[in-house]
């Protein structure tokens, strides 16, 4: 009797230090498949640079710096220059999110503080929906529902308002086309909204409770609550959801192309036609003939990816020194 029970501590040691061991091993399997995932990503990341550079080469050693700043694009004569899609690019981006992100966070306040409870998620799920819509519907419907009546309602009554007015009538100069850039950054700015009102509203609610009550119970209102409490609180959040809208309508293709009218030209007016970099390549690759023209597309898929890499490195930076201030 005395061995057994003298070799029962022995087993349960042997027991632990087996489970112990198989922990371990499993710990370990576990860390390097996803330092492996990482490093994909990283890999992935870099192939994709290197390829962009090996394809742009042509173009970027027969042109130089001078492609970025040009705006020529003549397939026959080959002369292409990046300027105009660049300029498209940054102006349709720019405007959707001016025009998106304060309905955006307008809709998430209203869901989180102010719409009556039964109407919350009917709300939230009519806007979430907006993001599973194909870019080719809104493509469809902004060249024959939304840019007709631009062109019929708002455009002539923008540009007879603003006839006159120094810097604003070259602004808003006619003839009313329907498209152009300002119709392409509307539709835009309907299709990145869904995701940064969804992003809103959800860091919205992870506000405490408590906060928001204390701040209700010295008597302030919901308008000072939202802005001293509630949006402090959730700014990096916020920063996230305008960031990921923003890389949304840079690399936007399908519907900036039915309404943008893709003219290789830079004029002063919103209501001009213009290019994107995304449309330049949609419309024009399959067409491509020559070492020099697709590699001048090519070039243009690599300033995109530089593009938006820079926006979003700025983006990571200005949260970094958020969080430094108000770790602060």
């Amino acid at each position: 009797m005395n061995a057994i029970y003298e070799a029962i501590p022995a087993r349960i040691a042997g027991r632990r230090a087996a489970a112990v061991r198989r922990f371990a091993l499993a710990d370990a399997a576990f860390h390097a498949l996803t330092r492996a995932s990482a490093i994909l990503v990283l890999v992935m990341l870099g192939g994709v640079g290197i390829s962009l550079v090996v394809g742009a080469w042509p173009a970027l050693s027969a042109f130089g710096f001078s492609f970025v700043t040009t705006q020529s694009w003549n397939p026959v004569t080959e002369k292409f220059g990046a300027l105009a899609p660049i300029y498209g690019t940054i102006v349709t981006s720019a405007i959707a999110v001016l025009v998106a992100v304060p309905i955006g966070i307008g809709i998430a306040i209203f869901l989180t503080e102010l719409c009556p409870r039964p109407l919350r998620r009917p709300i939230g799920i009519a806007v979430e929906l907006l993001a599973g819509i194909p870019s080719i519907i809104y493509g469809i419907w902004g060249l024959f529902v939304f840019a007709p009546f631009l062109q019929i309602h708002l455009q002539p009554l923008v540009i007879d308002l603003f006839r006159g007015v120094p810097v604003l009538e070259s602004l808003f100069a006619g003839p009313p086309y329907g498209i152009g850039l300002l119709t392409s950054a509307l539709i835009l700015a309907i299709m990145i909204l869904p995701f940064t009102t969804s992003i809103t509203r959800d860091v919205f609610e992870t506000v405490p409770a408590v906060l928001k009550e204390s701040a209700y119970g010295i008597g302030c209102t919901t308008w000072e609550v939202t802005r001293h409490i509630v949006i402090p609180y959730t700014r990096v959040g916020i920063m996230g959801g305008v960031m990921l809208g923003l890389g949304r309508a840079l690399g936007e293709t399908m519907a900036v192309t039915f309404v943008i009218g893709n003219a290789h030209r830079i004029s002063p007016s919103l209501f001009a036609p213009a290019t994107t970099i995304s449309a330049t390549i949609a419309n024009e690759f399959t067409e491509a003939d020559g070492e020099l023209y697709t590699a001048s597309l090519i070039a243009l898929g690599l300033i995109l990816f530089v593009l938006t890499f820079l926006i979003l490195a700025a983006a990571r930076y200005m949260l970094l020194r958020i969080e430094r201030r108000t770790g602060a």
